[in-house]
C-alpha cells in the first residue's frame, strides 16, 4: 500500500470517493442516488416532492431531493441537468452546474426551469438531475501588470465559433 503524502485528507478509495449522506425527515421511502450504468459519471437525483409538482411552461421551481451530503474536503458535488429531460421536455437547470461545497450541510435542492411549451409534471421519485463528485483545485491569484500574449488575445463570445474558418482549412479548386 502506498503511503499518503503528509497533509492529504482524501477519502478516495479503490471504489471511489466516499461521501456521507443523510435523509431528511419524510424521505425514507426514496432510494439513495445511484448510477444508472456501470460507466455513468453522475448519480441520479430523485425528486422528494409531496405528490406532484406541476411546472408550467416558463416557470421555475426549487425541487427538494430529501438528502444532505458531507462532501469530503478537496471535492465538490455538481448538480447537472439530465439530457433526456432537456431534449424531450425543455427541462433545464438554470444555474448548471450547481455546486455543493464540502462545507455545506443543508438539503440538496435543484432549481428546475421549464423552458418547454407545455406543463411538466414532477412526481415523487422522478429522476430530475444528476450529481457528479469532482476534485477541486485551489488556486493562488498573482496580481501582475501585464499578461503574456496569445494568438487569440481578448477575442471571446463566439470569437472562434460560427462564421470563422480555421486557417488550415482551405477550399480546393476542382480540376476539370
Amino acid at each position: 500500500m502506498a503511503a499518503r503524502a503528509r497533509g492529504t485528507r482524501s477519502r478516495a478509495t479503490a471504489r471511489g470517493v466516499r461521501v456521507r449522506v443523510s435523509r431528511m425527515p419524510g424521505a425514507d421511502d426514496l432510494p439513495l442516488p445511484s448510477y444508472a450504468t456501470r460507466d455513468a459519471a453522475g448519480l441520479d437525483l430523485l425528486a422528494a416532492v409531496d405528490g406532484e409538482l406541476v411546472l408550467e411552461a416558463g416557470a421555475r421551481a426549487l425541487v427538494p431531493t430529501g438528502l444532505r451530503l458531507a462532501v469530503p474536503r478537496g471535492y465538490e458535488a455538481q448538480v447537472r441537468p439530465r439530457s433526456g429531460l432537456a431534449l424531450h421536455h425543455g427541462i433545464l437547470l438554470p444555474n448548471a452546474p450547481g455546486t455543493i461545497d464540502a462545507d455545506y450541510r443543508g438539503e440538496v435542492q435543484v432549481i428546475v426551469w421549464n423552458a418547454g411549451h407545455a406543463p411538466f409534471v414532477v412526481k415523487r421519485g422522478d429522476r430530475i438531475a444528476q450529481l457528479v463528485v469532482a476534485p477541486v483545485t485551489r488556486v493562488r491569484l498573482d496580481l501582475v501588470d501585464t499578461l503574456d500574449a496569445t494568438a487569440r488575445g481578448d477575442g471571446g463570445f463566439g470569437h472562434t465559433g460560427v462564421g470563422t474558418r480555421p486557417r488550415a482549412v482551405r477550399r480546393r479548386r476542382s480540376r476539370s
